[in-house]
């Protein structure tokens, strides 16, 4: 049996991006026979960015939310919030932190890059990697999906465990980084990657007057209506190819070719496309998010009562070592 652990930030609802490029895959993985899966919600992370409670709280139900949506099965997997399990994960990381040369921190690009850009620039993300590990290594995960950008976070996780390994014997599984290169970069709105930073994600659980007002804005050129226009250089395009059918696709490509399709007929498409592949889980997003709190927060209550014991025990195995 391989445990696989995926977190998610709680920063806010998860849009088209995070749901094609993280969420979905990580249920199909939970989904697969010898796979035990640990999906958490890492609120505690997210501290280093939002200090609103009510803004916090507000966006972890959504997050929740969206995974529920999407189809996460909890009878399958251990499903939780960081900041329930949170005696467990922070002294853990005290642990480690104790292990962990300053260089290392330093060295990471993630802080490098945020230090410059925000205004911000506290001990929490200086000291994220850690947390990471802890996060990771408390439920002797074997395998973690991350991004490119979360790689060398994944390494300094290898390199703390094998640490405390070295100096109190064998205790954590030492993890290994699932990183899926064929994963392509959704593109948002103004054609760069999509992301919340750049307010130009799309967010499929909005009302429909609204997600249609948001595909309207999807960049394009000014080739007139009767023209051929080229499909592999259009956003509303590629968009469309990653939830249509692939014969509407190929429908759409032949307009695209012969003229006489303007992008307006494309726009209209793709929010025809996101509701019908959405419909579902627009359903069960609203029912969890707006209509039913009580049984979300008790779904996640009953994967946080799973996730407490497995935390426990391990870290009963870690004070033992370190003669606590």
């Amino acid at each position: 049996m391989s445990r696989i652990l995926t977190g998610i930030q709680s920063s806010g609802k998860p849009h088209l991006g995070n749901i094609l490029g993280a969420i979905l895959p990580a249920i199909q993985m939970s989904a697969q026979s010898g796979n035990e899966s640990f999906l958490f919600i890492a609120d505690l992370h997210s501290l280093t960015t939002i200090k609103d409670p009510a803004v916090l709280q507000e966006n972890t139900r959504a997050v929740a939310a969206a995974w529920l949506a999407c189809g996460l099965d909890t009878s399958r997997v251990t499903f939780y919030r960081q900041s329930q399990v949170a005696a467990y994960h922070t002294e853990l990381t005290w642990y480690l932190s104790c292990l962990t040369p300053y260089p290392m921190l330093a060295n990471a690009h993630s802080f490098k890059d945020k230090s410059d850009r925000l205004a911000d620039v506290n001990a929490g993300l200086f000291t994220y990697p850690v947390l990471m590990a802890a996060d990771i290594i408390l439920y002797d995960a074997h395998y973690v999906p991350v991004g490119k950008d979360q790689k060398q976070h994944l390494e300094m996780t290898r390199d703390m465990a094998e640490a405390f390994n070295r100096a109190y014997g064998e205790t954590f599984v030492v993890p290994e980084g699932v990183i899926d290169e064929r994963i392509m970069v959704i593109p948002g709105i103004d054609g760069q990657k999509m992301s919340k930073s750049y307010g130009n994600y799309i967010d499929i659980f909005q009302p429909e007057k609204e997600l249609q007002k948001v595909v309207k804005k999807v960049i394009s050129d000014s080739t007139p209506l009767e023209a051929p226009k080229d499909p592999t250089n259009d956003v509303t395009f590629k968009l469309y190819s990653l939830i249509a059918p692939a014969a509407d696709v190929e429908t759409m490509r032949q307009n695209y070719l012969a003229g006489g399709y303007g992008y307006g007929h494309a726009k209209q498409a793709l929010f025809e496309a996101l509701k019908t592949r959405f419909a579902k889980e627009r359903e069960l997003f609203d029912y969890y998010y707006h209509q039913n709190p009580a049984a979300l927060e008790q779904k996640l209550q009953e994967g946080e009562e799973k996730a407490r014991a497995i935390a426990a025990q391990k870290m009963n195995e870690v004070r033992g070592k370190l003669r606590f």
